[in-house]
């Protein structure tokens, strides 16, 4: 619609300052003639818009004007409401002010919707905690967020295969993953990813690092997560799997299933996968019994089954004492 366009056109220039025709057309995919003629409706509204020619010229608003309309529809404002993570919130301390920020947004839709358009941040909960909390602790979580905010060098000593060292770092992200933290930064002129949780000691230096300009934080957490998958160790192996079971199966971490066939056993699939390791492929099948079996390769066959061989043995020689030991 064209009045959302307009309100659209209005927040962008008050938030961002001057823009060109081109620029407003793609980010609203209209044309540039359809951006002239809102630019002559918002002027016709009263709306102080200015038009700069030249190479770096644009549209801009008369400096110090500002609108308090927000342009903003409830169920957009319940989006941003409903996006919010708890656990992220509460890692970097900010549970206060995201609720001052709800009740403000809320505020601003409220006289002009119904309760029940808001009432969604109610009827909806998002728990970013997992289901096995990890025990990580981040000490120096605010440190590192306030040197992102002001563009601080810190001074870090990081943990690393049981080793401690001592490093500048340029910060340039956060990141949290399954409830685990990473600080994005660079050093020595090399872009690195540290976990947050390793840090043994980290203080703000008194000197500042320009950011750079082309760096995008989520572009380079998807290169540098396809890089570390792409590093790990391939452990190929072939199994057989009942059929109810294949969805937690493909979920399972460090597991890439390769292909999957129909098995000559009514219920029964025949997967490709690969594993990272022998010692995990092994854990993952032992974790689900009678409803897996290994056709290949023979070592990962052999270790299953002594493992179950073990397990037998162990629950008739020591299973058998324990219940005399401890009747019903």
């Amino acid at each position: 619609m064209r009045a959302d366009r307009l309100v659209s056109i209005l927040l962008m220039l008050q938030n961002r300052g001057k823009m060109t025709s081109r620029d407003l057309a793609q980010t609203l995919e209209v044309s540039e003639r359809t951006i002239f003629r809102d630019m002559e409706a918002l002027s016709t509204a009263g709306i102080p818009v200015l038009a700069e020619r030249g190479r770096e010229g644009g549209w801009m608003l008369t400096e110090g004007y500002r609108t308090s309309l927000t342009g903003m529809k409830p169920k957009e404002i319940a989006s941003l409401l409903l996006s919010a993570d708890s656990t992220i919130l509460s890692d970097l301390g900010i549970e206060g002010d995201f609720s001052s920020a709800a009740r403000k947004l809320e505020a601003v839709v409220a006289p002009h919707s119904s309760s029940s358009t808001l009432d969604s941040v109610q009827r909806i909960h998002v728990d970013g905690a997992s289901w096995h909390p990890s025990d990580e602790s981040y000490p120096f979580l605010a440190l590192l967020q306030e040197a992102l905010w002001h563009d601080r060098v810190v001074k870090i000593t990081y943990l690393r295969n049981n080793e401690a060292s001592e490093r500048l770092i340029h910060p340039l992200g956060l990141v949290t993953k399954r409830g685990v933290w990473y600080v994005v930064a660079e050093s020595r002129g090399e872009l690195r990813t540290y976990r947050v949780s390793r840090l043994q000691h980290a203080e703000l230096t008194n000197d500042f690092f320009k950011r750079p300009e082309d760096f995008d934080l989520g572009q380079y957490w998807r290169q540098s997560t396809q890089a570390f998958k792409s590093a790990l160790p391939s452990y190929p192996a072939t199994v057989l799997i009942r059929e109810e079971i294949m969805k937690d199966f493909a979920r399972e971490r460090y597991l890439t299933v390769k292909n999957t066939t129909p098995s000559s056993l009514a219920g029964w699939l025949e997967v490709e996968a690969d594993f990272n390791a022998l010692e995990w492929a092994c854990r993952v099948l032992l974790s689900y019994g009678s409803s897996v079996l290994v056709l290949s390769p023979q070592v990962l066959q052999e270790q299953v089954r002594q493992a179950l061989i073990d397990t037998t043995a162990l629950y008739e020689s020591i299973g058998q004492n324990l219940v005399k030991i401890c009747p019903e």
